[in-house]
């Protein structure tokens, strides 16, 4: 939670409405706290044991994919966060690398998210790791639904991809390990 409430912060600095509603954000955090809970959520532990980095792997949402998107064919990410020490590492770009790798040994073909409607900045990072922008729903009760998706073959270091490793730690470099194992 702790990366969740530093980008929350970040956010509001550079003047981005993502995460900052009183009235959704105790729901927001007990759907991720049942993601954790469910082995859903993964984290980037540093050799020294500081997170930074984490996201989910979760179920599609209906409130914007449907049975036509052929909802079986991806992984989805979620809460796809690093920490503001990470800024530069490419660790973003590393974590959907992950994800895609996983997909392809799934034999899923995509990787799909959705972000924030309002958040441009967010939407260009998107599009320059190789999403494409699906659509964009406005479901009433959401903020996100700027829909995109990339192939799951992509990936943008290959040379460099997380390594899963339930220890927590692997030959002194980051790695990726479902959130409360290590």
């Amino acid at each position: 939670m702790a990366l969740r409430i530093e980008a929350e912060g970040w956010l509001a600095h550079a003047g981005v409405d993502q995460w900052r509603d009183p009235a959704t954000r105790p729901t927001a955090l007990a759907k991720w706290r049942a993601d954790i809970e469910a082995g859903r959520t993964w984290v980037v532990e540093e050799p020294d044991g500081r997170l930074s980095g984490t996201v989910t792997l979760a179920a599609p949402d209906t409130d914007f994919w449907s049975t036509a998107d052929d909802l079986g064919s991806a992984l989805y990410v979620a809460k796809l966060i690093t920490a503001r020490n990470a800024r530069g590492t490419r660790l973003g770009a590393r974590l959907l690398d992950w994800v895609s790798r996983r997909a392809t040994d799934q034999e899923l073909s995509w990787v799909r998210l959705d972000c924030w409607r309002s958040n441009r900045a967010l939407q260009a990072y998107y599009l320059a790791l190789g999403f494409e922008h699906v659509r964009t729903e406005a479901p009433p009760h959401r903020k996100s639904g700027w829909l995109a998706q990339r192939a799951s073959a992509v990936l943008l270091h290959p040379e460099d991809v997380l390594a899963d490793c339930p220890e927590g730690r692997w030959g002194g470099r980051q790695s990726l390990t479902p959130e409360g194992v290590g």
